[in-house]
């Protein structure tokens, strides 16, 4: 059990890590699986804030997540899923790159959201949306968390296809594939589990 300073930090720390990936993509065009994933699309699409949509989009899933996860589970991932649309926001205003190589960002973007889940895993938190479907999937009947959201991930990203290019896509998915891999190897049944 982690101590209330503890679980801040995490949260803090683990939505700035995802926070800062999710911007990196978002200034070279790509995009990312789940919720932030739908939330890109819709930005790219119709040129909402990420953010609103991003924040949007994860309210229906506080439901599953109460009834499945619990009260501080849910509460938790809300604040976490507050802050990474607040960080995502301030970012921009924050740091600016000069240069950013897409093939780099796609890796460098897909291990820091990856290492900013696994934070924000190992304190009871998810960013809501299907990160709480597989967190729930991986208790209930022992699948590996990593694996089903690569699938997710995968099929969101190949929907892509409709609002970027190609080659987006293409650097996309190897973004979905590092952040995914991350969590693969580093969260498995019976290593360190969320629950």
């Amino acid at each position: 059990m982690h101590r209330l300073h503890e679980d801040v930090q995490a949260l803090l720390t683990g939505t700035l890590f995802v926070a800062l990936g999710v911007v990196m993509f978002q200034q070279t065009g790509l995009l990312t699986g789940g919720t932030a994933g739908l939330a890109f699309l819709l930005h790219y699409a119709t040129g909402w804030s990420f953010s609103a949509v991003f924040f949007a989009i994860n309210l229906p899933f506080y439901a599953l997540a109460v009834r499945r996860m619990g009260w501080a589970f849910t509460l938790k991932t809300f604040a976490a899923v507050a802050l990474l649309a607040a960080f995502v926001h301030w970012l921009p205003g924050w740091i600016a790159f000069d240069k950013l190589s897409t093939g780099f960002v796609s890796v460098l973007g897909g291990l820091l959201m990856g290492a900013g889940m696994l934070m924000l895993f190992r304190h009871r938190a998810s960013l809501g949306g299907f990160n709480v479907l597989v967190l729930f999937a991986q208790e209930r009947f022992g699948w590996r968390a990593g694996h089903l959201q690569m699938a997710m991930d995968c099929a969101i990203v190949l929907a892509a296809f409709l609002v970027v290019d190609w080659q987006q896509v293409a650097w996309s998915v190897l973004g979905a594939v590092v952040l995914n891999l991350a969590l693969a190897i580093n969260h498995r049944p019976g290593r360190y589990m969320a629950m």
